[in-house]
């Protein structure tokens, strides 16, 4: 029997039977399409970290009080007891760490921020010195960015993002030179960043940047600070840049020889690393769940196909009477459970990305549909029909005809 004579036939028996059809696909559709969506999500996360991360340039590293990632409460106290990153540390890295070609710091909190009578709350109040945002990639697009001055004279400007503009100056006027009041102190507008969109419902734009001497003398200096530092691009740079600056702060915080660091040091390679680990358990352990429909599914299109078996009796018996060997008819009802399940990881695709790209728009949460993961769900959805088929077709192609025949209709 050719291949697309089976496809035809297992289209038509498909058809003829749509209720069924569509109850035995349900586990496969919910097992592809739970597939589909998690890979598809984690892929856009996965993407979007990365993104983000190498904004600050694979030659960039910080220095903190506590890793980026925590993974208990016992970490949590540990680091909680670590003493400050000061300024002075940050004094420190930039004036002995000759490997550093540029060194920054951030310190950071929330606040108010109130233009006329419109007002935000929850916004980022940053801290920066004047190189941070060649350090972090932040284009103003309005405006202009911070200079050396704005930090030797605590001047009241500050950058902000869209959402200050959006909200706050609702007149559409220019907002350059604009004054607004953060956390009830006066401050004037000099720049504007570049629109950031919203990341898992929360927008990237609610931020006020101020120089860090300014946020000092506004905000007071309880907060541990954050340094940021370039190595350049050149072979090894960052590594020499790294150990350089971790031996610093290791003499400065008397870390005694052997001890493990009292602060953290990682680079972007540290951050996406463990982003990815974290992703990929969860993708593993989902995909796995995931996995119970899909064998659930294939169970019940074994059932289905002995159902079929057994109904067609007496057509099998006419088509070995006419020629058919037991490979054509196993390969018949190989092909039906096949095609009936690849057709149900067709739907579970469709849906699993629709639901991602459903989640993307509701909360924000990134997507990305890579051609390999469609492709896969289509394939392990395939898979699953002919392997639960085969019990099936070989139980169809070993009937006796004569006793076929005799089977009533």
């Amino acid at each position: 029997m050719e291949f697309i004579e089976g496809f035809k036939i297992a289209l038509q028996s498909l058809w003829a039977n749509k209720m069924r059809s569509i109850l035995t696909l349900l586990g496969v559709v919910i097992g592809v399409a739970s597939v589909i969506a998690v890979i598809t999500l984690v892929n856009g996360a996965n993407k979007f970290v990365a993104t983000k991360i190498s904004g600050y340039g694979s030659d960039t590293f910080t220095i903190s009080k506590a890793p980026s990632v925590i993974f208990s409460g016992e970490e949590y106290l540990r680091y909680q007891k670590r003493k400050r990153i000061t300024i002075e540390d940050y004094e420190a890295i930039r004036d002995n760490c000759s490997r550093c070609a540029m060194t920054g710091a951030q310190l950071a909190t929330t606040g108010k921020v109130v233009y006329g009578t419109h007002s935000s709350t929850d916004t980022t109040i940053g801290g920066w010195t004047s190189n941070m945002p060649i350090i972090g990639n932040l284009n103003v697009v309005l405006g202009r960015s911070f200079t050396p001055a704005d930090d030797e004279e605590a001047t009241r400007a500050v950058i902000v993002g869209y959402d200050i503009i959006d909200n706050l100056i609702v007149d559409g006027s220019d907002p350059i030179g604009k004054e607004i009041r953060v956390d009830g102190a006066p401050y004037t507008i000099v720049g504007v960043g570049e629109r950031q969109g919203k990341t898992l419902g929360q927008s990237q734009d609610n931020y006020v940047n101020m120089p860090l001497s300014t946020y000092m003398h506004s905000h007071g200096y309880n907060d541990t600070v954050t340094i940021y530092a370039k190595a350049g691009t050149t072979p090894g740079a960052l590594e020499l840049a790294s150990d350089q600056a971790r031996a610093i702060m290791r003499s400065r915080r008397h870390d005694a020889p052997g001890a493990p660091d009292t602060f953290a040091l990682e680079t972007n390679d540290t951050f996406v690393g463990i982003w990815k680990s974290i992703s990929s358990t969860f993708a593993a352990v989902v995909v796995a769940i995931a996995s119970i429909s899909l064998v659930v599914g294939g169970i019940v299109i074994m059932n289905i196909m002995l159902v079929s078996v057994t109904e067609r009796t007496r057509e099998i018996g006419v088509r070995k009477a006419l020629g058919a060997r037991r490979n054509d008819v196993m390969l018949q009802f190989v092909i039906e459970s096949g095609t009936m399940s690849l057709i149900g990881g067709a739907i579970g695709v469709l849906l699993g990305v629709g639901a991602a790209k459903i989640i993307t728009l509701i909360v924000g949460f990134p997507t990305d549909v890579q051609i390999w993961s469609v492709l896969l769900g289509l394939f392990v959805a395939t898979a699953v029909g002919v392997f639960f088929g085969v019990y099936p077709a070989r139980k169809a192609a070993m009937l006796d005809p004569i006793v076929a025949l005799r089977s009533e209709l």
